[in-house]
């Protein structure tokens, strides 16, 4: 069997932590949602998903409940741990120590994010709406410091069909983002959300981007909206630092 987790190879300090979940965790969602579904606005038993988001926590050993938001494709940066339990927010920063951020997506990509030293964290969601609007350049300017970027799963770019709107709201704004974009039949374009997200990224200064190279519509361990329509659960990516690890500060050396 396949594990349950997936663990994003990019070069963090040796106190930060992150994972994505697939189906294959150990829940109790039933059918359609089986098993290990983690979003609790997609149709699924309330019951079924506090208990999974519960085995999350025990199987992972978190050191807290991971932030949950209510994603609503904006821009909005929520700052940990100031604000409601579940903000509405698209991205989530953090730099206390046994802090955990948590992403839903499900064809949507999740963008995690960590300074050099590991002692700030970043959480993003962004669909292609996001992108447009600038989440990931949002959540790099909330972060106030270099960073690097991991992409996690999303649908990939042989799967991932849209309409003229969504080519033509990027390329107004950037016409080098014709690049992630290739004609299928008339008025409509295959899109790589990995490819609009580097550009992104770049263009915000991050120097170090990793990750990519998942399809969730093909890829059965990923829940997939436009596979599964509303019968989709929803995945995490998550990431959080564990501050026994980190390096300590050196007298003289300014951090941040």
């Amino acid at each position: 069997m396949s594990e349950p987790w997936i663990v994003p190879d990019w070069p963090v300090s040796a106190g930060v932590r992150a994972v994505v979940t697939t189906r294959l965790g150990p829940g109790v969602s039933a059918a359609p949602f089986g098993r290990f579904n983690l979003g609790s606005r997609c149709g699924d038993d309330p019951h079924a998903v506090a208990t999974n988001r519960e085995a999350l926590v025990t199987a992972l050993d978190l050191p807290a409940t991971p932030l949950w938001l209510r994603q609503v494709h904006g821009t909005a940066v929520a700052n940990v741990p100031a604000g409601p339990v579940e903000p509405e927010a698209d991205a989530s920063v953090a730099t206390g120590p046994g802090e955990v951020l948590a992403i839903l997506t499900a064809d949507c990509l999740p963008v995690l994010f960590c300074s050099p030293d590991g002692k700030r964290i970043g959480a993003a969601h962004a669909g292609w709406r996001g992108l447009l609007a600038g989440v990931l350049e949002r959540t790099v300017e909330a972060m106030d410091g270099e960073v690097i970027a991991w992409m996690g799963p999303c649908i990939g770019p042989a799967s991932y069909e849209v309409g003229d709107e969504v080519r033509d709201a990027f390329v107004t704004v950037d016409a080098a983002a014709s690049m992630a974009f290739r004609p299928t039949r008339p008025g409509h374009w295959l899109c790589d959300l990995y490819a609009l997200a580097r550009m992104r990224l770049a263009g915000a200064g991050v120097a170090g981007i990793y990750g990519g190279g998942f399809d969730t519509l093909t890829d059965e361990r990923f829940y997939s909206y436009r596979r599964d329509a509303a019968g989709s659960g929803r995945f995490a990516s998550l990431i959080w630092t564990d501050v026994c690890k980190l390096p300590p500060v050196r007298a003289g050396v300014h951090e941040g």
